[in-house]
């Protein structure tokens, strides 16, 4: 069928709704709006801080007894799901234009991109060792700001940039302070400094893991603000895809003896739940905000992940981890203040 034409809403970043007196809203609906975003983010905060903790709280002898993969497809299956319910009681009679298969194929990308990237993280383990990769990894930060302002036309201000550049000196900073922990936990007093290596290749494939990640984000915060489209129908169409890529990755995966849903625990679940929700919230932020956004509840949660590794799996908290506290806060407020 043929789809009307319509103009495409302006592209523009929103983190909370302004509740100031050019804001033509009345003073409860913007308050109420200011709140609901402020409950968005902390939430989402919440829920990317405590990935990390939890998945530490399902391993027996140092391993997870259920399989990755098919918690990845129980996730997108969940926000499929969720997805499909919103459609059906709340956003299906909101639906003004014919869908077609043109509002639909440019999803396959992602699920793609994503898959693609997970590959990546397997292959790169022989060419550096995983303490390097979760040092570069906050390179993804530098390649979404740049693919940001590049293929969405945003300008961003110098102290903007200043301000990304020390959101990503926060990420490599809480990573170096992981790795201290993490050595004094395992070495004891014959405890060995750890050494970052990497190839040549190693270098070329986590630039390339970078730069795939932020084309992934911002294409996908491009089709979801140009698409007249309820939000539930295009996650409808990214899970779809995003289910079938995966379930293919699962299926073609080595699995071993284990079943799909072996070794799940109300923690496994409680992480797939988390997961779905959390996938969602993005999708409201990527959609009514922007990518910048996002890298700020990214960088935010590092924060409560520590935090929930000091009160339950008993990390000591290092002077570097309070100076990347220190970093976020200053980028906070270089990139959103007046």
């Amino acid at each position: 069928m043929t789809v009307p034409r319509h103009s495409a809403p302006p592209l523009r970043m929103i983190v909370i709704p302004n509740v100031g007196s050019d804001d033509p809203s009345p003073p409860r609906r913007r308050w109420t709006r200011a709140a609901g975003w402020g409950a968005l983010l902390t939430l989402s905060v919440l829920i990317y801080g405590s990935h990390a903790p939890l998945i530490a709280l399902t391993k027996v002898d140092g391993r997870v007894p259920f399989s990755p993969s098919s918690c990845v497809v129980m996730i997108e299956l969940t926000k499929l799901l969720v997805s499909v319910v919103l459609l059906v009681t709340r956003d299906l009679h909101t639906l003004g234009v014919s869908v077609s298969w043109r509002h639909v194929v440019p999803y396959a990308l992602p699920a793609l991109l994503y898959a693609l990237n997970n590959n990546l993280v397997v292959f790169m383990q022989a060419h550096m060792d995983p303490s390097t990769f979760q040092v570069l990894s906050n390179l993804k930060i530098a390649s979404t700001a740049l693919l940001y302002s590049s293929c969405l036309g945003k300008r961003l201000r110098p102290k903007q940039w200043l301000a990304l550049s020390l959101l990503m000196g926060a990420g490599v900073c809480h990573s170096y302070s992981s790795l201290e922990v993490e050595e004094e936990r395992r070495g004891g007093e014959d405890s060995r400094r750890i050494r970052l290596h990497v190839s040549a290749w190693g270098l070329l494939l986590v630039l390339t893991y970078c730069l795939i990640s932020g084309l992934a984000a911002v294409y996908t915060e491009l089709i979801l603000k140009t698409q007249q489209l309820p939000l539930s129908l295009q996650n409808l169409f990214l899970y779809v895809f995003g289910v079938a890529v995966n379930g293919a990755a699962h299926v073609s995966g080595a699995t071993g003896d284990r079943g799909f849903l072996e070794g799940y625990s109300v923690v496994v679940w409680a992480i797939v739940a988390g997961q779905a929700a959390n996938g969602l919230l993005m999708a409201v932020v990527m959609k009514h905000s922007s990518n910048i956004t996002r890298l700020f509840i990214i960088s935010c949660s590092m924060l409560v992940n520590t935090a929930l590794s000091w009160a339950i799996l008993g990390l000591q908290i290092t002077p570097i981890f309070l100076l990347a506290v220190l970093m976020i806060g200053l980028a906070a407020h270089l990139y959103y203040g007046t």
